[in-house]
């Protein structure tokens, strides 16, 4: 990305990052579990009002234990949105689970509720409604099917850390939620994740299954006089350096989503007219929800058109993206019964979105540089 004048993300020291990494070797303890990874954990089970917070190497990671822990197995079926990341379905397909594919509304381009009836079947086990961008699935909706049917939630909120579906934050409604603190994401450690858990019969067995299979956990706070192999596992623990580094992000928490919204705002205030007049569709995020400002997108009118505005940027020296592509017209979600127009939102919106440059450190001037670009271009 340093090719580009305006990459699409930079990732840079927010607060206090360096110096808090600096504490962590002086306390001469930088694996995981320590004080950085106990205090990031205390932070997001009072910000969000989880019962437990466990940072992971990974939202991927966080996602494979959430399988562990329920239990996934051949035979079970998980209902997934196509239009994801891969590590959402991946991490039940490990465990031998067949993905079922939903596909997504055409406003928020999250999972669409209404076909979770016809996608239900007495082999389902888990539904992963996924907050893209970091606006709320229709969680009520959602809710009230799984909960009729004995179906557990898995939250992947990888994009939607504060943020708020009818008042009530991202990552408390599902038995279990997972968050991202990739290098895209708005707050980060580089590679990191947190598995978020609700229900509290799930706490004592993922820290076991984080702890490669053994009760540490409950040795360190004296519970047992020894710890041993219990349940399976793996190593699932951040370095303490990472959780430092990681802490002074979500302590400048409020700076962060302030600077996020403004520019998010901007983009959304001086882009809607040339949308209308080039018949672009914004981001639509619904009244009840009260979104993270995680990335700003554009529904150019066709795949021609999004492509030449992602080469039209490059001359620029400004570079924007595309997302996902549709997981069931993969070469692996095909061996799944995966097929063209099972998920035909999915199908069209994924040639047709780009994504513009988001990062806590672009200035108003390389935004204003931003727009600017996008106003030189038609569609036509």
């Amino acid at each position: 990305m340093s090719e580009y004048r305006i990459p699409f993300n930079r990732a840079i020291a927010v607060a206090d990052e360096l110096q808090l990494m600096a504490d962590a070797v002086s306390r001469g303890i930088i694996a995981g579990d320590g004080h950085y990874t106990r205090r990031c954990s205390a932070l997001l089970e009072k910000t969000v009002g989880v019962s437990r917070a466990l940072l992971t190497t990974s939202c991927t990671h966080a996602l494979e234990m959430a399988a562990l822990l329920l239990d996934i197995a051949p035979g079970d079926e998980v209902i997934v949105p196509s239009f994801t990341f891969v590590s959402t379905v991946n991490a039940f397909v490990l465990r031998g689970a067949t993905p079922v594919f939903a596909d997504v509304r055409r406003d928020t381009l999250n999972m669409d509720e209404a076909q979770l009836p016809h996608l239900v079947t007495e082999r389902t086990r888990a539904v992963v409604p996924v907050h893209y961008a970091g606006v709320g699935c229709e969680m009520d909706q959602i809710l009230a099917l799984t909960e009729a049917q004995g179906i557990a939630v898995v939250e992947d909120n990888a994009h939607g850390l504060y943020a708020r579906y009818r008042g009530r934050q991202l990552g408390t409604f599902g038995a279990l939620a997972t968050q991202s603190f990739h290098e895209t994401k708005n707050f980060t450690c580089g590679e990191g994740g947190a598995l978020l858990i609700n229900d509290a019969k799930y706490v004592e067995r993922a820290e076991i299954l984080r702890e490669k299979g053994t009760n540490r956990s409950r040795f360190f706070r004296g519970l047992v006089d020894k710890y041993s192999w219990v349940d399976v596992g793996s190593s699932y623990l951040p370095s303490d350096m990472l959780a430092a580094f990681l802490y002074a992000q979500l302590e400048a928490r409020e700076r962060v989503q302030a600077t996020r919204r403004r520019i998010w705002k901007y983009y959304d205030a001086q882009l809607a007219a040339w949308a209308r007049d080039n018949g672009v569709r914004t981001p639509v995020v619904p009244d009840h929800c009260d979104q993270a400002y995680h990335m700003y997108y554009l529904l150019l009118p066709s795949l021609d058109a999004r492509q030449a505005l992602i080469a039209y940027l490059k001359t620029k020296s400004i570079l924007s993206v595309f997302h996902y592509l549709p997981l069931h017209l993969s070469d692996r979600g095909r061996s799944f019964g995966g097929r063209e127009g099972q998920c035909p939102v999915t199908e069209d919106v994924s040639d047709r979105l780009l994504r513009l440059p988001f990062f806590f450190a672009l200035s108003e001037t390389d935004q204003e540089q931003v727009v600017a670009a996008v106003l030189q271009f038609s569609c036509d």
